[in-house]
């Protein structure tokens, strides 16, 4: 049996952003470069984090965007993918596995690879989307904020469990971060590097932006 037809991924062109305007409408970020990673004292590495986000569209599928910053949220690059519906044929076949397929495997690792700054960690707020670690050897984590988190550890965590296949916690300024089952050394990796990221910053809300750039960029586009 032929495998599902990936002209799904034709969908997934996902075009940088010059200042002016881009294929996808967002007047967008041009890739800059931060020191090649480097402190001013050209000893520590800095964490770049990248931010990646999908929402759906009516009608025509989901659009994903991935947001490069550095550890203090400034804006280095911006990517974004045109909408992606799977047909029905794949649909069925995916069935539960559908979503963290579409979201997690292509559109997210398209928008992976087409960034030229590649980040350190990867953070999503989306579960389906912790399937991207799969198919990278980048860190994908889930943020939690702290009020949830401390509701997940009131409840034992056992809803979080169940939805969430992920095992491994480690607490970046003032989000909780999930890893992926079966990829605690990424967690590892990040518990010696989450110095880098100040202790009051906010996961959440490079997050927002992401998903907010994205719906501006569906009224642009489709108000034409």
């Amino acid at each position: 049996m032929e495998s599902p037809s990936p002209a799904v991924s034709a969908g997934l062109q996902a075009a940088p952003l010059p200042v002016e305007t881009s294929t996808a409408g967002y007047p967008g970020i041009i890739p800059e470069r931060d020191g090649a990673g480097m402190s001013e004292s050209g000893q520590e590495k800095q964490l770049r984090l990248g931010f990646l986000e999908t929402i759906e569209i009516d009608g025509r599928g989901h659009i994903g965007g991935l947001l490069v910053t550095n550890h203090s949220g400034r804006p280095l690059e911006f990517q974004c993918t045109t909408p992606v519906r799977p047909n029905r044929t794949q649909e069925i076949l995916f069935g539960e596995t559908l979503r963290p397929w579409l979201l997690g495997e292509l559109i997210g690792s398209t928008l992976l690879e087409r960034v030229s700054i590649k980040p350190g960690l990867v953070i999503t707020s989306d579960p389906s989307l912790l399937e991207l670690q799969n198919h990278t050897t980048i860190p994908v984590a889930l943020a939690e904020a702290q009020n949830d988190a401390a509701a997940h550890s009131l409840a034992g965590d056992e809803a979080a469990s169940a939805a969430v296949p992920a095992t491994r916690c480690v607490r970046v300024g003032n989000s909780l971060l999930r890893f992926h089952q079966g990829h605690n050394r990424n967690a590892e990796s990040l518990e010696r590097q989450q110095h880098l990221v100040p202790e009051s910053a906010n996961l959440q809300e490079p997050l927002e932006r992401v998903r907010e750039a994205l719906a501006e960029t569906v009224r642009t586009v489709f108000s034409r």
